[in-house]
C-alpha cells in the first residue's frame, strides 16, 4: 500500500511536470493556501476545544474550591478571638484532598485565592495568606519562576507580590532589567512592595527604561503602599545615567517635598538636554526652590520655548516677588502667546499687593489681546 502511494504521487509530480510553468505557480499557491486555510482552522478548532475544557473544569472545581476557602477561612472559628494567624489551623483532611494535586486545580486555587485576598484585609486577609502557604502554592508560584517564558514569570511575580511573599533579590532584582518590557515593569512593581529596606535598589542597576505607563504605575504604588522607606532621590539624580530613573526621581522628590534634594536638581540645568532641564525646573518650582530663581532668569533667554515655559510656571509656584519686572516684560514684549498666557498666570499666582498693583497696571497700559489673557488667567474657575 505504501509503496502504491508513493507511485501514486510520483505520477502526479510527473503530470505536474509537464503542466506550463504559470500554471504550476498558480497550482502551488492554491495547494499553500488551501493548507495555510486548514492549519488556521485546526488551530482555532484545538483552541476552542481547550477552552471548552478549561470551562467545564472550572465549573467543576469552582464550587469544591468555594467550600474550602469558605469553611477553612471565612467561617473559622478562631477568627475574632484574638489568636494570632499562625497558630489558627486549617482541616488538614480538606487542605490535603487529593483533588488539590492537580497542576491545574492549585492553578485556579491560587487565582481563586488571590482573587479573595483583594477583597479582604486584617485577619481574614493574613489567613488566606497562611492557606496559601500551607497548601505549598507558594512552592507553584517559585517553580513557575524558573520558566523560560516571560508570561509565566510575569504570573509568579504577580501570585507572589499579591500573597506578600517575599522574593529573593538574587531571583528578583536581574529581572527589573530584562529587556522585556512586562516582565521588567512586574518585577519592579514587585521589588518596591517587597522590599522591607531597600525598595529602590534596582534603580542602581537600571539600563532599561522606565516607560511612562511604568512610571504612572510605580508612582500609584509607592504612593499608596504602608511603611515604604523612602530614600533621599537626588542620589540617583546625582549619580544615574538613566535619563528615566532620573526623570522619575524628580517627580517623587517633588512629591514628597525634599528640600535637600534642590542642589541636586539645580546642577540639571546645566544639562545638555533641554527636556531634562524642563524635568529640572519644574521640579523646582514644585519645590518652591527660591534659591533657583536667580539661575533660571540667568539662562532664560538661552533655553528652548519649552524650558522657558517651565521658567515661568515655575517662577509662579516659587513667587518670591522678586523678579516681577522680568515676568511683566515677557507678558508685555514676548510675540509668542504660550509665553505670554503664562508670565500672566505666574504673576497672578503671586497673589501679593504688589502683584495685584501691577495686574491692574497691565490692565490699564496693554492692547486687548493681553487684557484678554488677564482676565482669562483671573478667573478662578479654570484651573492649569
Amino acid at each position: 500500500m505504501w509503496n502504491d502511494l508513493v507511485e501514486l504521487l510520483f505520477q502526479a509530480y510527473e503530470q505536474f511536470s509537464l503542466l506550463p510553468l504559470f500554471i504550476e505557480i498558480a497550482l502551488a499557491f492554491i495547494i499553500i493556501a488551501i493548507a495555510a486555510t486548514i492549519i488556521a482552522y485546526g488551530a482555532i478548532m484545538y483552541k476552542r476545544y481547550k477552552s471548552y475544557v478549561h470551562e467545564k473544569r472550572v465549573a467543576f472545581i469552582n464550587p469544591i474550591i468555594e467550600d474550602l476557602i469558605t469553611e477553612q477561612v471565612l467561617l473559622n472559628d478562631s477568627l475574632g478571638r484574638d489568636i494570632p494567624t499562625e497558630e489558627i489551623e486549617f482541616n488538614p483532611e480538606a487542605i490535603t484532598n487529593k483533588v488539590y494535586k492537580k497542576p491545574f486545580v492549585r492553578q485556579i486555587l491560587i487565582d481563586t485565592l488571590i482573587q479573595y485576598r483583594k477583597n479582604f484585609r486584617g485577619e481574614v486577609g493574613d489567613l488566606l495568606r497562611k492557606l496559601y502557604l500551607d497548601m505549598g502554592l507558594d512552592k507553584d508560584s517559585f517553580a513557575k519562576m524558573k520558566s523560560v517564558r516571560w508570561e509565566k514569570k510575569i504570573k509568579a511575580v504577580v501570585e507572589l507580590t499579591q500573597m506578600d511573599i517575599t522574593i529573593s533579590d538574587v531571583t528578583i532584582l536581574p529581572l527589573t532589567n530584562s529587556t522585556n518590557a512586562s516582565l521588567r515593569a512586574a518585577a519592579r512593581n514587585a521589588y518596591i512592595q517587597l522590599s522591607k529596606n531597600e525598595p529602590f535598589k534596582f534603580f542602581d542597576i537600571a539600563t532599561e527604561p522606565l516607560l511612562p505607563w511604568d512610571q504612572l504605575e510605580m508612582f500609584k504604588i509607592i504612593t499608596t503602599t504602608k511603611d515604604i522607606a523612602i530614600p533621599n532621590f537626588s542620589r540617583w539624580v546625582s549619580y544615574s545615567s538613566n535619563k528615566s530613573v532620573v526623570s522619575f526621581c524628580l517627580k517623587l522628590i517633588a512629591h514628597y517635598d525634599q528640600q535637600s534634594a534642590v542642589p541636586a536638581v539645580m546642577e540639571l540645568l546645566n544639562n545638555k538636554d533641554h527636556y531634562f532641564r524642563a524635568d529640572a525646573i519644574s521640579c523646582l518650582g514644585k519645590l518652591s526652590a527660591e534659591a533657583s530663581e536667580e539661575k533660571m532668569v540667568k539662562i532664560y533667554n538661552h533655553q528652548p520655548l519649552n524650558c522657558q515655559l517651565e521658567i515661568l510656571k515655575a517662577m509662579g509656584n516659587i513667587a518670591s516677588g522678586k523678579y516681577l519686572e522680568f515676568l511683566k516684560s515677557e507678558f508685555l514684549f514676548s510675540s509668542n502667546f504660550d509665553i505670554r498666557m503664562n508670565a500672566a498666570r505666574a504673576i497672578i499666582k503671586h497673589n501679593t499687593q504688589n502683584s495685584r498693583l501691577l495686574v491692574e497696571e497691565l490692565m490699564e497700559m496693554t492692547y486687548e489681546e493681553n487684557q484678554l489673557i488677564i482676565k482669562h488667567c483671573l478667573n478662578p474657575l479654570i484651573k492649569y
